[in-house]
């Protein structure tokens, strides 16, 4: 058992003081995590912008939030869909021009186990193109504005990066060969997690340590993922699962992210989630992380394809 540095309960928002001054952008809080994370955030004072794809959704989310926590909360919306590279520019341009800080982004929305291999406008795999290169795309332009906020970036992986093949399938991105729902969820979350550390490595290497950016993950939680994108025998078989010990709540599935935003001196080299039945529920914390995910040849070599494949170039 890995020694957790939050003892023997893990990490609880307890340990999160007043966040009045703090600015949080928080991608897919419509529903499950990221609604929890932004619940979590806003009720320790903190300023929330939401990233939905679904305004109308997003407004009833705010009104749900200020219901639970009262109308005097600091949320808003910016309308984003992460699987389109124009449209995830457009927000970025807004959030840019009218949020004047960022103290951590947490890049929380995903798609999941797409049945069959459809492709977004910009030619991607579905479950790439939004998890992979939007997210890719939303970091890179909202980087400088975090690195003059001393911020975060905090990205939320999936132990299904290691349910699949253990490197990034250069010769055939789009899955064309032999897609798989599964196979291609795991390697776009192999991507997003590898992008962490490789970010990392080249803020290090520039000597620009203001930014920090981080790797976690919910476990097995109840949320919406499954449900809205998954066939039909995957989200049965997950509608069976959450009534069982072995999937947590949305909220404590919220903790991993929501401690990765707002936790001092967290070590960025980490993995954060449940350290308990092969990580799916329990404590949170710091835990293994299998090598391939930190292949430096392999991260190199797709950080500089996603720069050209988005056309945006980070600059660091």
């Amino acid at each position: 058992m890995e020694n957790n540095q939050f003892e023997k309960k893990g990490w609880t928002p307890d340990r999160i003081g007043n966040l009045n001054d703090k600015t949080y952008v928080i991608t897919g809080t419509t529903s499950g995590t990221g609604f929890e994370a932004a619940k979590i955030l806003l009720s320790k004072g903190a300023k929330v912008v939401m990233l939905n794809r679904n305004t109308e959704k997003a407004e009833n989310t705010i009104a749900t939030l200020k219901q639970e926590l009262g109308t005097s909360i600091n949320v808003a919306n910016i309308q984003m869909d992460l699987a389109e590279q124009q449209s995830v520019k457009k927000a970025a341009k807004k959030i840019l021009k009218t949020i004047p800080q960022i103290d951590a982004l947490i890049c929380n929305a995903a798609i999941a186990q797409v049945p069959n291999q459809k492709l977004t406008v910009d030619g991607f795999e579905s479950q790439m193109g939004t998890n992979h290169f939007g997210n890719f795309t939303l970091q890179a332009l909202l980087f400088p504005l975090i690195e003059k906020s001393k911020g975060r970036i905090v990205t939320v992986g999936s132990m299904g990066y290691n349910m699949g093949i253990k490197t990034i399938q250069f010769d055939d991105l789009n899955w064309d060969k032999n897609y798989s729902p599964n196979g291609v969820y795991s390697q776009s979350k192999l991507a997003q997690i590898m992008c962490v550390y490789e970010l990392n490595d080249r803020l290090k290497k520039a000597g620009r340590t203001d930014v920090k950016a981080y790797a976690c993950h919910p476990g097995a939680s109840k949320t919406s993922l499954i449900k809205t994108s998954g066939s039909l025998m995957t989200r049965f078989i997950w509608q069976i699962m959450k009534l069982t010990p072995l999937v947590q709540s949305a909220e404590k599935g919220a903790y991993p992210q929501v401690m990765c935003a707002t936790e001092p001196n967290l070590d960025p080299s980490g993995f954060y989630g449940p350290t308990k039945n092969m990580n799916t529920v329990g404590p949170v914390g710091a835990h293994k992380l299998e090598p391939h995910a930190k292949d430096k040849m392999v991260a190199k070599k797709l950080w500089e394809l996603s720069e050209k494949e988005t056309g945006i170039k980070w600059n660091i």
